[in-house]
């Protein structure tokens, strides 16, 4: 596996929380921060989001959306080499009985335990943001564009590997 594969599941196991950008109803970009979990079993990511949101109008009228997960800036030194990956995804709301959502729950309260109370109200839904591409930045001269079969086995290691010393 491609050493830069390793780094990016790396990031996407250690960083819990994505900058969403979807299209509002003018078609200009709209941001929101969201946390995600990782679906390794059928590799997507996963977030939860509220019926009152602009950005569920949004993936619900244009099922498409941008994530960019970064590694977190020093409070000092440079930031211009942060590892970063943005990926272009395919967005899928849930119904709330469809029967995947008691498994993506599960997954999504082993990385947010105190999210449990959201997770029950009648207007949250889970979306799987299926990653079509990505650009892929972890430092100078460390630049990639991903296809979805790349992503898939970046998104399978983030999600069943363990934290190792030096990972």
């Amino acid at each position: 596996m491609h050493t830069l594969t390793r780094q990016l599941a790396h990031l996407l196991r250690t960083q819990r929380v994505a900058t969403l950008a979807t299209l509002d109803t003018n078609g200009l970009p709209q941001q929101s921060l969201v946390p995600f979990a990782i679906d390794a079993e059928a590799p997507a990511l996963v977030i939860l989001v509220s019926a009152l949101a602009a950005h569920t109008a949004a993936l619900a009228r244009e099922p498409v959306a941008s994530l960019l997960v970064h590694e977190a800036a020093p409070s000092d030194g440079p930031v211009h080499a942060l590892h970063r990956v943005s990926l272009q995804t395919s967005a899928r709301l849930l119904d709330p009985t469809d029967p995947q959502v008691p498994r993506l729950r599960q997954l999504y309260l082993q990385r947010f335990a105190d999210a449990r109370p959201i997770t029950e109200l009648g207007d949250f839904r889970f979306v799987r943001l299926q990653p079509q591409s990505a650009r892929q930045v972890a430092g100078f001269g460390a630049a990639r564009s991903l296809d979805a079969e790349e992503l898939v086995q970046a998104l399978v290691l983030a999600g069943t590997a363990t934290e190792h010393p030096g990972d």
